[in-house]
């Protein structure tokens, strides 16, 4: 288990998943919005399940002004609150209006920046407005500020974001029309790892395929990075041909990656062995590079990337090429991670996770330092007054909350009722957790978000040796008292 409280230069890598973390908690609370008009979409074109004239007008307007002004609410309410959302959204209107595509990627700019404009104006104001003029100030300032984020957003910002936009559309459609879009696997599967996906996904990919759905009523883009394919295929290959912990964890991973979504659960095994990235990129390209020889996509993000999302969201007349890519990534993920694992001829004892992942350090672009010799007291003297422990994770929903679920569970097993457990995403942490528990490559943008709290770091948010030290010190330490 390693503890660590101790201020370091953030990194760039902590700075990436701290921003796509931020992309995530901007676009997760209105996928519900999203899969809504993928739903409608695969229904009422003219070549959906069932084509309707008149629905089929819902279609246009919610993808160019329902869905881009909810990203820009969410996000402008995440930095400026309530009043940050308004300035927000009302800069996003100036984008929608003088652009001719979805302004996923202006709304996920403008949001924000509203929010922050907002946030600095009343700060500025704070102290300085004559008592019984408060409302006209307020509503003056997100007015005035308004009027001039809406002008600037429709003659400025708009042009500039969809040139930048064309300009990534044109350099992906090249991939997509000289057959070599299958290599932006050698891009996604090592991100993925290394928790970067958020920012391709919800930066890249989603937008360029709410985009490509409009005009053609499904996307590919939706389907390179999010194939639960190459993951099935690696722990399947784990399952038969892994060694002790690793194969007995397997199964369990496969349920809740496959058909839970989270596609985190399979991450631990690429890290052990990081050869096996190979596998990821094998099954990636492979997958990609049938979804796009049968012509198929989805008509809206798969989020989590289930099994169920992905046939929920197939439009009509491409099950069968859906499917095809998801077994064919998940036989040759299987294949070549069946490979790697039967060559390899390390002898280990028992085959722990701890040990293997230690041996997969050389692939992370940062090193993690070992526990110190004093940290041992330390988190004794930490365990002592545990009240809250929070478990956090990037989205702070679906390894986090499985982790958290776990530990409740050994504790109350353990006769500990007394302590709050509960998942967060990193930077929502509460600051009066005595003690926040992540995944090792979250480690560093954990300490940047809480400098001065406690952080426990975890290989496996579910079977991890950390987890079962903690409880025992807890138990320890609750008995001593």
């Amino acid at each position: 288990m390693d503890v660590t409280n101790e201020g370091k230069q953030v990194s760039m890598r902590a700075r990436v998943q701290a921003f796509g973390g931020f992309l995530t908690n901007m676009v997760l609370p209105n996928i519900g919005a999203f899969i809504a008009w993928g739903i409608a979409t695969a229904l009422f074109i003219p070549t959906g399940w069932f084509p309707n004239e008149s629905l089929n007008e819902l279609v246009g307007p919610t993808v160019s002004y329902l869905l881009p002004l909810l990203l820009a609410y969410t996000g402008g309410r995440m930095i400026g609150g309530q009043r940050g959302a308004v300035l927000g959204t009302i800069g996003t209107i100036g984008l929608i209006i003088g652009a001719d595509i979805p302004m996923f990627m202006g709304a996920m700019i403008m949001g924000p920046l509203g929010g922050w404009v907002m946030k600095k104006t009343d700060n500025f104001l704070d102290g300085k407005i004559p008592a019984g003029f408060e409302m006209v100030v307020n509503n003056f300032s997100i007015g005035i500020i308004g009027f001039i984020l809406m002008c600037l957003s429709y003659l400025i910002v708009g042009p500039t974001i969809q040139s930048a936009n064309q300009l990534v559309t044109n350099a992906i459609e090249a991939l997509v029309s000289t057959g070599f879009l299958p290599l932006l696997s050698l891009v996604n599967e090592p991100a993925k790892v290394l928790f970067l996906n958020n920012v391709i996904d919800q930066g890249v990919y989603y937008p360029l395929g709410m985009q490509q759905t409009l005009e053609a009523g499904k996307s590919i883009y939706f389907m390179v990075a999010s194939n639960p394919g190459p993951g099935l295929g690696l722990l399947l290959a784990y399952s038969f041909f892994g060694k002790k912990a690793a194969k007995r964890t397997a199964p369990g991973a496969i349920i809740i990656h496959f058909f839970g979504g989270i596609h985190e659960m399979y991450f631990p095994y690429v890290l052990m062995k990081p050869i096996t990235i190979l596998s990821m990129i094998a099954g990636g390209m492979a997958g990609t590079l049938t979804f796009q020889l049968l012509n198929v996509g989805l008509v809206a993000g798969p989020s989590p990337g289930s099994i169920f999302s992905y046939l929920a969201l197939t439009p009509r007349g491409n099950f069968f090429g859906v499917i095809a890519g998801v077994v064919i990534a998940t036989a040759v993920s299987f294949l070549v991670t069946a490979v790697i694992l039967k060559a390899d001829k390390t002898v280990d004892d028992d085959d722990s996770f701890e040990e293997s992942v230690q041996k997969s350090k050389s692939m992370k672009s940062e090193g993690k330092e070992l526990l110190n010799k004093d940290s041992g007291q330390a988190v004794n003297a930490v365990a002592a007054n545990l009240n809250k422990v929070s478990f956090a994770c990037d989205a702070g929903m679906g390894s986090s909350a499985m982790g958290a679920t776990t530990f409740k569970k050994k504790l109350q097993k353990a006769g500990i009722t007394d302590i709050e457990v509960k998942n967060y995403r990193i930077e929502d942490v509460p600051k009066d957790s005595d003690m926040v528990v992540v995944h090792q490559d979250l480690e560093e943008r954990t300490r940047n978000a809480h400098p001065k709290m406690k952080i426990v770091t975890l290989k496996n948010y579910l079977q991890d040796p950390a987890i079962d030290e903690l409880v025992n010190e807890i138990v320890e330490a609750k008995t001593k008292e």
